[in-house]
């Protein structure tokens, strides 16, 4: 039995395509205009501090409240003590006067009190310390999500994802109203850490479990003036 040749390959292609040109039919029109009925940046209404407060609760979140920033070094010092923690890392780029109230607060707790990152810690480093403090670049009130970009006051994604507690001060300028108005104010090019309270997963038989894949506990100082 012989091949088919070149020839009768290229009838049996043509064949099949001017089957399925009769099976379209004629061309179809242009593809009708998609409404864009979603919402934008500036949709999200008015920023509203008790709904953010709500929402990181509803995510089991701990959150401590403060009318100035004039507050924060006292309830960074209050919140750690409570804690107990003896350790945390830092990103340099704290403001000083929150840094010496960390460093106070551990002053006597044994341990290696307040670590600055300089970029040289590790994530076994990490693994070893109880905490991480850190700023915000954007909280959305509508979903009580927080995002970090790796601003000074934030430091590299590895601070907030080892350690198993991490405190975030968040000011009522970094609060925005929803998700579109979040994604407007980030730089897309940073890197944009997304967290929607603690680290938290279910298994097989829908139990919940914390701190699988970051820290287990978060706690939020959300400073309204």
């Amino acid at each position: 039995m012989t091949g088919a040749g070149p020839d009768a390959r290229t009838d049996a292609r043509a064949e099949v395509l001017a089957r399925v040109r009769s099976a379209l039919g004629q061309p179809q029109a242009a593809a009708p205009a998609v409404p864009r009925t979603y919402r934008a940046a500036g949709d999200g209404g008015p920023v509203d501090l008790d709904l953010l407060a709500d929402r990181l609760r509803d995510y089991r979140a701990l959150v401590r409240t403060a009318a100035t920033v004039a507050e924060v070094p006292g309830l960074l010092a209050d919140a750690v003590t409570a804690r107990g923690v003896s350790s945390l890392a830092v990103p340099g780029g704290l403001p000083p006067e929150w840094m010496t109230a960390l460093g106070d607060a551990l002053g006597d707790a044994p341990g290696d009190g307040v670590v600055v990152d300089d970029g040289s810690v590790t994530a076994a480093d990490l693994d070893g310390i109880d905490g991480v403090v850190t700023g915000c670049a954007v909280a959305v009130a509508e979903t009580g999500t927080i995002v970090l970009d790796g601003s000074p006051d934030q430091g590299r994604r590895l601070l907030s994802l080892v350690p198993d507690y991490h405190l975030c001060v968040v000011r009522s300028d970094d609060v925005v109203a929803s998700v579109p108005d979040a994604v407007a104010a980030l730089d897309p090019t940073r890197p944009l850490t997304w967290i929607s309270g603690p680290s938290a997963t279910s298994d097989i038989e829908l139990e919940r479990v914390e701190g699988v894949h970051g820290p287990r506990t978060l706690e939020v100082i959300l400073v309204a003036g």
